[in-house]
């Protein structure tokens, strides 16, 4: 495949969108449709087979649903970005897709240009979100208990590290980081890697999240 192209698999059990933006992505320069399907049945065999850079999925699908689909594919392809593309924007919903492995989520009415915006970013390491889902996930942060009385005990992060996840939870982008701290974009996926390892997380809103509960950030 071509390394200038960004290549997207669709999982969507509507025909219109399928095809809507089925049209979409194949005619936008560096955007290609590699895979486009109406379930998430076998959803490993099927990005497997397309070999996708980002994948956009619907969540309510006959059998699989789009977050156990994530979850099954976070579990075998943990860097391969997801964008979750629904109509759904109550917070147990969108909590639960990004705790399966979604690193993006987006509602059906956003507009093509900013969807299109949104791959490129979640490609460089970004994690996009319609506005109000933003504001959702960020209350759901702010009303989680606060435990000053028992500390997540140091991770024992470097100093680069913390310096990565500090922008991190600020919301940079991977490429974002890398010109702010002035190092490379595979350095900073390098980091962010090692940052998973000491958190015992598997994600960007899992590192986030336990990181605003446990106190260490400075």
């Amino acid at each position: 495949m071509t390394e200038d192209i960004v290549h997207v698999a669709l999982f969507d059990d509507s025909k219109v969108i399928r095809d809507s933006l089925g049209t979409l992505l194949s005619t936008t320069p560096g955007i290609g449709l590699c895979g486009c399907f109406p379930n998430a049945e076998r959803v490993v065999e099927r990005v497997d087979a397309c070999k996708p850079d980002v994948v956009l999925m619907d969540i309510d699908m006959p059998g699989i649903n789009g977050i156990e689909a994530v979850r099954l594919l976070h579990a075998q392809h943990p860097e391969l970005p997801v964008i979750m593309l629904t109509v759904f924007a109550d917070a147990e919903r969108v909590y639960a897709a990004l705790c399966a492995g979604a690193m993006g989520y987006l509602l059906k009415n956003t507009d093509p240009n900013e969807l299109l915006e949104a791959i490129s970013e979640v490609k460089q390491g970004g994690a996009p979100m319609t506005p109000s889902i933003a504001r959702k996930v960020m209350l759901h942060f702010q009303r989680l208990p606060n435990t000053p009385e028992a500390p997540m005990d140091d991770p024992g992060l470097s100093p680069r590290e913390m310096e990565v996840l500090q922008e991190l939870v600020a919301g940079l982008s991977y490429k974002m980081i890398a010109e702010k701290l002035n190092i490379s974009f595979e350095t900073v996926r390098s980091h962010i890697k090692h940052v998973y390892e000491k958190l015992h997380v598997h994600n960007n809103a899992e590192a986030v999240a336990k990181t605003l509960k446990g106190g260490f950030l400075k």
